[in-house]
């Protein structure tokens, strides 16, 4: 009898491991088949060419990425290179500036929005049509405007102000300053338009009782208004933070990494080395510090996102 029991448990729980993976594979089939070429894509494209990535930057590959194992040599004579430091040097600067401008410029405008002007989508299309524009463009026409010898600063002096200077892209103090008014022209809209659909999804209710309550109109906003926007806050904070990052087409088009390299950048740095100075190790190093540097970035922000959700449940 024994015997049998225990059969009849082990048979329960074979069947029931049948019947979870037979729930798990086979329901809702069709999708997952359909969801196979995007995670063949991830698989190979994303996590395959990244470790392929981590691995050449241990070697000595140049033309060909075909070097023998060097260890942390490529890492080594990374740092040791100015041109590294000082492009690590000039993102981090850049993208300090651009993160904060960026999202008070869009927070106040999307404010000035939200209090129900005329011609409100003709505003808002203005404001995101820089957006619209590639990076190369958007480098070109600044190129043209801060141009010393075509641009704004002859058009004034042709004017009568002989003494008006507005060279920034060719002084190596202002050049970074340059780079972020391109690069505020092009993104504030975007931000914009992502604030005021945060602010058109609080509740009006929120804003009478703020009225009732005697709370000025500005302090409703930044702490009543802000605080309920996390969602919108983050998904701007990443599509920002994402652009900072890859920063490499706004900087060629419009200072070419110059003067000298003061206007460097890592992304400017992997791109020379891996198909301009022919030493894929090197740009292969580079690039996995970008990664690393991302990752770490993310870690705080995964663990406050999911981490505490998670405990607090």
């Amino acid at each position: 009898m024994a015997d049998t029991a225990v059969q009849r448990v082990e048979g329960a729980g074979i069947s029931g491991q049948r019947g979870f993976l037979r729930k798990t594979f086979v329901h809702n089939l069709p999708a997952k088949i359909a969801a196979l070429p995007m995670i063949a894509t991830v698989l190979i494209v994303f996590v395959g060419c990244t470790v392929w990535t981590i691995y050449y930057s241990f070697t000595n590959s140049k033309l060909l990425p075909t070097g023998k194992f060097v260890g942390f040599e490529q890492y080594e004579r990374l740092f040791g290179t100015s041109r590294w430091n000082v492009s690590v040097t000039n993102l981090i600067s850049y993208g300090a500036m651009s993160l904060v401008f960026t999202l008070v410029l869009g927070f106040l405008l999307a404010v000035l929005m939200d209090q129900k002007i005329r011609f409100e989508s003709a505003f808002r299309t203005i404001m995101l049509y820089p957006f619209a524009l590639s990076f190369i463009v958007t480098g070109l026409v600044w190129q043209w405007i801060m141009n010393p010898t075509l641009g704004l600063q002859t058009t004034i002096r042709n004017l009568g102000w002989t003494g008006f200077s507005f060279d920034w892209i060719a002084n190596p103090r202002m050049v970074l300053f340059a780079l972020l008014i391109a690069g505020l022209w092009q993104g504030v809209g975007f931000c914009m338009v992502l604030m005021l659909a945060g602010l058109r999804g609080v509740d009006d209710e929120i804003w009478k009782a703020a009225r009732v309550d005697g709370i000025p109109t500005w302090r409703t906003y930044i702490s009543i208004v802000l605080p309920m926007m996390r969602g919108v806050l983050v998904t701007a904070v990443v599509l920002i933070g994402s652009g900072i990052v890859r920063l490499y087409d706004l900087v060629v088009a419009l200072t070419n990494g110059g003067p000298g390299i003061s206007s460097e950048v890592p992304a400017k740095y992997v791109y020379n080395y891996m198909f301009s100075g022919g030493n894929i190790g090197q740009g292969l190093a580079a690039a996995s510090m970008m990664l690393l540097t991302v990752v770490i970035i993310m870690i705080p922000w995964a663990y406050l996102e999911f981490g505490g959700k998670g405990r607090q449940s």
